[in-house]
Formats: structure tokens, C-alpha cells, sequence
């Protein structure tokens, strides 16, 4: 099939969910490296602030006649558009399904019709794998997710698969990591170490889920936006990226670097033990080395580093 010849002007590149937390920071990447950027977001209007040039269309994807009028300016597309987080799917696995995965095929339908470049879907490093049976996770680890988010994932990526060879559609797919860092929505159901901060500063004791908590692999959200960016540029259709940094931290981990920056400020770090949730996985922690091979991705910002700007960023807030 033939795709758009992108010659002799730039590169259109839509990001559908490019309002978000991660999209904001993807959209500002694209945007510096000379793309012509949409970005098509449910509010009305964006809370995120865009670099001059940057288009913002508001409509929800699911409604078909937005997404092809969206995509008719496209040559390429970065999808991270989701309506539900694990804690919320397992609630309502039935929303999790019919809210994510009609609007997900028809995504793919659509960019096929409309000769898309390529298209990179933002899947979750955190919850298609399930289980981990080593770590860190490569890529060809199984896939047996134990929350309907992460089943709802792993399915929209099949579809991908399946449109990838039966269309042509080129389609780079990237599992990230645990984004954290500064804009993050705290008490969301997703984002322990925003929510940890915020309860600091409320005076609140720290939830943490079992005995010990969850084993994660923290990525801030300025590397997983590169790592997708590195993806769209750099990754090969069909191929699947993981984008981590490797580096396994318990909650007390967490809580071991922001304790610290509390206590200068004045307030004190409590937590409470909750009852463990069947939908966290124990630990997860990313291979990241098959990215950094195709494009020579590598997370920058350290986790001290990192944590501490998360921190400044709810410090410095008088809105907090």
C-alpha cells in the first residue's frame, strides 16, 4: 500500500491524548524537532501549555468522523488516548472494555484507510506482561496480564498485530514503564509517587498496598516521552519496545528519597499498610536494551534527580 509522501515540507505528526501527562511532554519534543504537531484532546480546552504552532483540536476519538478529519492531516500518528487506569478496570471491567477498545480498533481501521506513515500505540510496560517470571522483562516475556486494563491493552495491540499484516499499517508499539515526575495527577488510582508526595504535604499517611508494597521500574515522564519519540523515529513496523530504565524500587524505596526532602521542609513521612490488591503484579522492572539498540535511547534523569524535581515542582505550587 502506498503511504504519504512526506517531501519538501514538514512532517504532520498528530498525537491523539497529547494533553496529558505523558502526551504534553511528547507533543513539546515533536514540536522542537520540527514537526507540524495536532493534538486532539476531550477538554475543551488543554491544561497543558503548548509551543507556539502546536493545534489543538478538541473531540472525543471515538467519534469517527472527528478521528478522519484528525487523521486526513496526518502523516504520522502517536496514540496515547486511554479512558480507565487498573484500579478503575478492575472495578468495572466492563467499562474498561467498551470505553477503550471500540475507539482503539477504530483508530486502527481508520489510520489504514488514511495511509498513515506509521502509527505508535503507547501500550503499558506495567500490566501486559502479568506476573514477571524473570526480570527485568525483554519483550518475548509471556503476556498474561492480571487486571482487565492490562487484558484491554495486550488485546488492542493484537488488533494491531492483525491490521499491521493484514493492511500494511506500519505500527510501532511501546510498553512503558511507571511514568512519574512533575504534573503528575496525585489520588487518580495511578502514580504512587505523586500521590505519596501529596499526602505528605496533606499531613496524611502513606497508603502502600501489602506488607512491603509493589517492586516497579520508575521512568520520569521526560524519558518515557523521548523513549516514544525515539520509538516513532527510529523503531521498525511491527516491533514492540519497551521503554524503562531497569532499575528495580519497592514503595519504601520511593519513600527512602522523598523522606529526606519532607523533613527539610517540615513535614513527616507516615504510611499505613493496605490490604493487598489482586490486580498489582508484584514486581516489574523493564529491558530496555532492544530500543537503545534501534535508536540509542537511554533515560537520562536519575531517580534522586528525578524525585526531587517531583517534589519541587508540589512545593513550589501555591495551589497545592
Amino acid at each position: 500500500m502506498r503511504r504519504k509522501n512526506v517531501r519538501n515540507r514538514p512532517v504532520r505528526c498528530c498525537v491523539i491524548g497529547g494533553a496529558g501527562f505523558i502526551g504534553a511532554h511528547v507533543t513539546r519534543l515533536l514540536a522542537g524537532s520540527g514537526r507540524d504537531v495536532t493534538v486532539l484532546g476531550r477538554r475543551t480546552q488543554p491544561d497543558a501549555r503548548f509551543p507556539d504552532g502546536v493545534r489543538y483540536v478538541s473531540g472525543d476519538y471515538s467519534d469517527r468522523s472527528i478521528l478522519r478529519s484528525f487523521l486526513s492531516q496526518a502523516d504520522d500518528v502517536v496514540d496515547l488516548a486511554y479512558s480507565t487506569v487498573p484500579r478503575t478496570s478492575f472495578e468495572d471491567p466492563i467499562f474498561d472494555i467498551v470505553s477503550n477498545l471500540p475507539a482503539g480498533v477504530q483508530l486502527l481501521q481508520e489510520a489504514a484507510a488514511a495511509q498513515i506513515r506509521k502509527l505508535v500505540l503507547v501500550s503499558s510496560g506495567g500490566t501486559v506482561y502479568g506476573i514477571a517470571k524473570s526480570l527485568p522483562i525483554q519483550e518475548d516475556h509471556p503476556t498474561d496480564p492480571i487486571s482487565p486494563y492490562g487484558i484491554t491493552k495486550l488485546t488492542i495491540e493484537k488488533y494491531a498485530g492483525m491490521f499491521g499484516v493484514a493492511s500494511g499499517l506500519p505500527i510501532v508499539i511501546v510498553r512503558p514503564g511507571n511514568a512519574y515526575g512533575e504534573g503528575q495527577h496525585a489520588f487518580s488510582g495511578q502514580g504512587f509517587i505523586a500521590t505519596a508526595i501529596h499526602s505528605i504535604f496533606r499531613r496524611e499517611a502513606v497508603g502502600i498496598f501489602g506488607p512491603g508494597g509493589t517492586i516497579r521500574d520508575y521512568v520520569h515522564v521526560t524519558d518515557v516521552a523521548s523513549g516514544i519519540v525515539a520509538a516513532l523515529d527510529s523503531g521498525e513496523a511491527g516491533e514492540i519496545y519497551n521503554i524503562g530504565t531497569g532499575e528495580a524500587r519497592s514503595n519504601l524505596d520511593v519513600l527512602g528519597e522523598i523522606e529526606p526532602l519532607a523533613r527539610a521542609a517540615g513535614y513527616e513521612l507516615r504510611t499505613t499498610t493496605l490490604p493487598s490488591r489482586k490486580f498489582d503484579v508484584p514486581a516489574n522492572v523493564l529491558d530496555s536494551r532492544k530500543l537503545a539498540a534501534v535508536s540509542g535511547w537511554r533515560p537520562n534523569i536519575a531517580f534522586p534527580q528525578g524525585i526531587e524535581r517531583a517534589w519541587r515542582s508540589v512545593l513550589d505550587d501555591p495551589h497545592r
